[in-house]
């Protein structure tokens, strides 16, 4: 066996001992608080009055979340990412030191309003009633 490959043999051991095994809890432990917390802010916007649903679509156009049933959350999902690719690439076109921010479109049957997650790898499409 080569020095190399000696030396990692105990940090692997190391690593999956109890400390290793008390980091993974604690990191799993914050992801259970961080979505409490999704879970607790989707449920206050669905209690608005008006709010129809909620999806959350990751960067891809792929929904993760969704307050929906499933056909209708399939066909958001996929309009509303095309949608929100295109709007994002006029700000761009416009000003290439400019992001989009939020989307909101209003018809006469619904508000859809979009909400870009901080590192843009996920969005939040609420759609309501604007007459509610």
């Amino acid at each position: 066996m080569s020095p190399a490959s000696t030396s990692r043999t105990p940090a692997l051991t190391t690593a999956s001992g109890p400390g290793a095994r008390a980091a993974v809890g604690a990191v799993t432990g914050r992801c259970r608080l961080k979505m409490a917390e999704v879970e607790e802010t989707l449920k206050r916007i669905q209690s608005q009055k008006g709010v129809q649903g909620i999806i959350v679509v990751n960067s891809e156009g792929i929904p993760i979340k969704s307050t929906m049933d499933n056909s209708t959350t399939i066909q958001y999902a996929g309009l509303m990412h095309s949608f929100i690719m295109k709007a994002r690439s006029t700000v761009r076109d416009i000003d290439p030191q400019n992001d989009l921010t939020f989307l909101r479109i209003r018809s006469k049957k619904n508000e859809i309003m979009v909400a870009p997650g901080k590192n843009k790898d996920y969005f939040l499409i609420v759609i309501q009633n604007p007459t509610e």
